[in-house]
């Protein structure tokens, strides 16, 4: 059996609006500016890692630059 947080949900961004209390237009309008992570592509869908999301609130919310050099540096 697997165990669910082990599982790396991937999250619309209607649903990491709910998760930051904005709406699903501004993570996009935030995607585009790279102030969040870099969503992933499944064919025309766009979905970000929910681990990453938290991950990325934990570490201050920086933005997608400065998130993605502490990632590499660890």
């Amino acid at each position: 059996m697997v165990n669910e947080k082990q599982i790396n949900r991937m999250c619309t961004a209607k649903a990491v609006g709910l998760m930051l209390s904005l709406s699903k237009r501004q993570i996009f309008r935030l995607n585009s500016y790279g102030k969040i992570p870099a969503p992933i592509r499944i064919g025309g869908s766009v979905r970000w890692s929910e681990q990453e999301i938290s991950e990325w609130l934990a570490a201050g919310a920086p933005d997608r630059k400065t998130w993605e050099a502490m990632r590499e540096g660890e």
